[in-house]
């Protein structure tokens, strides 16, 4: 029976260690409160105190009490380590100089969980964007979205800052983040399956766009994460959960794929909205899901270039459109960093040799092929800036903005920011920004 109780008081003491660790990282974003925090303090606490004070009878005893002992003392280690790090990076960012906080601050679209939190960066000017998802509009009229939108853009207006990117991520079908209240699509891939004329593609891809861009200009979205440019290459993995890109892609061919995109992408910026062309080098032939994994895409460069990446290539040669950038590794570039913030992909490939100029965002840096880099999401979110790119996405997980911010402050201060890159990446904001919309009515 002493075993018995020993071995539960280890396997509780390992689970608070692993809690530990993981409590700030993405893993944990959607159930990590204050509460929780603090239960793992005390528990490690309660732990440690039990164990100094009870008498070892036995060897097993002695030996079960010192393990016990040892793996709480790391958790409380590492809790307090993690938890003190993290609070002074918010501190150093709430308190750096107001002008510096929005040189670097115009390059961040962030997500939000707690509204007055994202609402004290808008204030600041230490955010140029916000991400809108499901749990920002559960239970909320396209009104009362607005509504919130507005009083953001207010903020702005207030302090004579350009608007700020209202992004949110609505393709249709699996990833409809606004639906409800807005309309529910299919995906555009399935709007567009039943045409065998590219003619009568396009009209079905331009009635499903302006029906799309119509509820996203009600909520006062100006940037949409849409359309997934990526070809279907048919691969399917059951352990894929998130990319799905074979339900998601528009199709197989890169030219319906290219023709498609470029319409629907005409039609939102009729609307005073800005498509994405997604997930650039293109995840259609990936596996790996860049959310929980690294992934890694091994294809020579002129078979990509002659089919994957001739709608990221052709659309944005028509129309001034967005990138985004993958977290996928494309070995035969740049077998160190992924895309997002390789500068390979970014300075050599996108910005010489394509001559693109126009905004590069990286996918969501909460995701575990950028966070769990050897870089981290510090040294990402500097190396995709010094590489060109523009917009920096922190959307699942909020709270790694401050991390990512403190240290592009602290490499800002010490001269390890490419000021010239920084310059033509704020001429670009500049260019690009969106303008005010009417208050909805």
């Amino acid at each position: 029976m002493a075993i018995v109780w020993i071995l539960g008081k280890l396997i509780v003491a390992i689970a608070i260690a692993a809690l530990a660790l993981n409590i700030r990282t993405p893993l944990l974003a959607s159930w990590r409160s204050p509460w929780v925090i603090v239960g793992l303090f005390a528990v490690s606490g309660l732990l440690i105190g039990w164990e100094l004070r009870r008498f070892a009878r036995n060897r097993v005893q002695q030996v079960g009490r010192w393990s016990v002992l040892a793996v709480a003392i790391a958790a409380l280690s590492i809790a307090s380590t993690n938890e003190v790090k993290f609070h002074w990076a918010k501190h150093r960012v709430l308190a750096a100089d107001p002008a510096q906080l929005a040189k670097l601050g115009e390059h961040f679209i962030v997500g939000y969980r707690d509204f007055d939190e994202v609402a004290a960066l808008v204030k600041r000017g230490a955010v140029g964007g916000v991400f809108l998802t499901r749990r920002n509009v559960d239970g909320k009229t396209v009104a009362q979205i607005r509504e919130t939108v507005d009083r953001l853009q207010a903020m702005r207006r207030d302090r004579n800052l350009p608007p700020l990117w209202i992004a949110t991520d609505q393709e249709g079908g699996v990833v409809s983040r606004l639906s409800p209240p807005l309309p529910a699509q299919p995906s555009l891939g399935d709007a567009i399956a039943n045409y065998d004329q590219a003619t009568e593609r396009q009209q079905a891809a331009a009635r499903y766009a302006r029906t799309q861009a119509a509820g996203l200009a009600a909520a006062g979205v100006n940037l949409n994460l849409a359309p997934v440019v990526d070809l279907n290459k048919g691969i399917r993995n059951p352990e894929d959960k998130y990319s799905r890109i074979y339900q998601r892609a528009i199709a197989a061919s890169h030219i319906t794929v290219t023709q498609v995109a470029l319409t629907y992408c005409q039609e939102l910026d009729a609307a005073g909205i800005r498509c994405t062309l997604k997930h650039f080098p293109g995840l259609g032939r990936v596996e790996t899901d860049t959310h929980v994994a690294r992934a890694s895409l091994s294809v020579p460069l002129e078979i990509l270039r002659q089919d994957d990446w001739r709608p990221f290539n052709q659309v944005t040669q028509i129309l001034p459109v967005p990138i985004m950038l993958s977290h996928l590794l494309l070995t035969e570039l740049d077998a160190k960093h992924p895309v997002s913030f390789s500068k390979a992909a970014i300075r050599d490939l996108l910005r010489r040799d394509w001559q693109y100029d126009g905004l590069l965002l990286t996918d969501d840096l909460c995701m575990k092929a950028a966070y769990g880099s050897d870089a981290g999401v510090e040294g990402a979110t500097l190396l995709a800036l010094n590489a060109g790119a523009d917009l920096m996405l922190i959307t699942y997980d909020p709270a790694m903005y401050y991390p990512a911010m403190a240290a592009l402050l602290r490499a800002d201060r010490l001269g390890q920011m490419n000021q010239a890159t920084l310059q033509k990446s704020h001429r670009r904001l500049q260019t690009w920004s969106p303008k005010f919309q009417g208050h909805a009515t």
